[in-house]
């Protein structure tokens, strides 16, 4: 710890010189940024004395990966995170510029900060501290796997895993993405739900049409769209494609009693959302539906006009983003064909469909009785001073799922950011504090895990 204690204002510095780089993998003009920030870290990496090396991927954004196996005999934890960060719009609500690192109080302002730039450079700053005070040596070995596309569904990275599951090979797994459940109250999350993102596009006349020239006669794919999305719910907040529901598993008893004893307040998550009302699935309670219930949310409509003033015009063609969450047991493979098929039945006469899958992860569970989860539970108390809870995550991360599922191996999802880090929104910040914490919660539990 030493180490870490004495270059704390040089690890917020790298940072800020991170976080400078506008790595938005979503955006095809910041692809060269995207490569310069991979780029960047290869660099950090090898600089600590890892073998280390960029992995392309064809038509995507390459994966960082580094590696220390100097410790035979020893387990193998694979770190991972992303260097992708969220487009930055609307960039007028920015009290600073996104890319532009500023520190205000004990929070540091940039896009990226929290999601995920902060979290995983202050586990290579945990790594290098490890190294600098035990001369070049840790107590277990470590491959490091960064990628570039977490922010577009991990795509390439996904594909990529499942053909050398042999070189990422470990015997367990971290990942810091995420947040505690409150300032002071740490959590270790034990589930994360998939995600399955859509497009659909509706194509009605060869062209643009007046609306009352052929305003009755004409098909009009906006009506379409709207009365797909509208169709895809019922009036109980349930999803209305068939055997949607059929694969969910409840979770158990204790979870749900577990999740009664935090400290949360409806009212109080309704006043911070500056709404009135939590419109999801009736019967189930607002951290059911946002952890452990499957749903569908359309994110928006292209097509016909939108600007200012009126123009009467019956569109040749919109587009539909829709996305759903998914729960145990729910894959997406399956559910996106049932959604295929539920979306063209709900389609108006005269239009054309088609339905495109853009991202797609299968959701997972880890026991909180694994060994590196029991692990960081006893490390967390330590360094955090407070006993964690155990919860689900509404977001999805789909690597996680892979190491679930190809790799056999148990994850520790511990997030250093907190709830109000505005992710993926004007004014992300990184808590400062929980970074340089984060760094010693790292340190601590790589001796654990290093040493049994």
């Amino acid at each position: 710890m030493t180490y870490a204690q004495q270059h704390r204002d040089r690890f917020v510095d790298e940072l800020k010189t991170l976080l400078r780089l506008p790595s938005v993998s979503t955006l095809p003009q910041h692809r060269e940024d995207v490569q310069r920030t991979a780029e960047w870290l290869l660099a950090h990496l090898r600089e600590l004395g890892m073998t280390a090396e960029l992995i392309p991927l064809e038509g995507g954004h390459p994966i960082v990966y580094a590696q220390w196996m100097q410790a035979p005999g020893r387990p193998t934890v694979l770190f991972y995170g992303h260097y992708d960060v969220q487009p930055v719009d609307p960039t007028s609500e920015w009290k600073s510029p996104p890319f532009e690192p500023t520190v205000r109080g004990d929070d540091l302002y940039a896009r990226g900060a929290s999601d995920d730039k902060g979290q995983v450079f202050g586990v290579i700053k945990a790594l290098e501290s490890f190294l600098r005070d035990e001369g070049g040596r840790l107590p277990l070995n470590v491959k490091v796997l960064i990628e570039g596309e977490e922010e577009i569904g991990s795509p390439g990275i996904s594909r990529w895993i499942e053909r050398h599951a042999r070189k990422v090979a470990c015997d367990m797994a971290w990942v810091s993405d995420g947040q505690l459940y409150a300032k002071g109250l740490p959590c270790l999350v034990t589930g994360l739900r998939g995600l399955l993102y859509t497009e659909v596009e509706v194509r009605g006349p060869s062209h643009d049409l007046h609306s009352g020239q052929h305003g009755g006669a004409a098909p009009n794919p906006v009506n379409t769209v709207a009365a797909i999305i509208a169709g895809l719910k019922d009036r109980r907040g349930r999803v209305t494609i068939p055997r949607f529901y059929t694969a969910v598993r409840e979770p158990s008893a204790e979870e749900k009693t577990s999740w009664e004893r935090l400290p949360f307040r409806e009212e109080d998550y309704l006043r911070e959302l500056g709404i009135t009302v939590s419109p999801g699935e009736q019967g189930y309670s607002i951290l059911e539906r946002r952890w452990s219930r499957p749903t569908l949310d359309a994110h928006g409509i292209a097509g016909g006009w939108t600007g200012a003033g009126s123009k009467t015009v019956i569109p040749a063609k919109v587009v539909a983003k829709i996305s759903m969450r998914l729960v145990p047991d729910q894959r997406a493979k399956t559910i996106f064909k049932a959604f295929e098929k539920k979306v063209k039945r709900l389609a108006s006469p005269g239009v054309e469909v088609e339905v495109r899958e853009l991202a797609g992860g299968d959701p997972v569970l880890i026991s909180p009785a694994a060994a590196p989860v029991q692990a960081a539970t006893r490390v967390v108390r330590d360094v955090w001073n407070a006993d964690p809870v155990f919860v689900r995550e509404g977001g999805s991360i789909p690597i996680v799922a892979k190491f679930d599922r190809i790799l056999k191996v148990p994850t520790v999802l511990f997030g250093f950011g907190l709830p109000d880090d505005n992710l993926h929104a004007p004014n992300e910040k990184f808590h400062l504090p929980n970074f340089h914490k984060g760094i010693e919660t790292v340190i601590r539990w790589v001796e654990q895990v290093g040493t049994k």
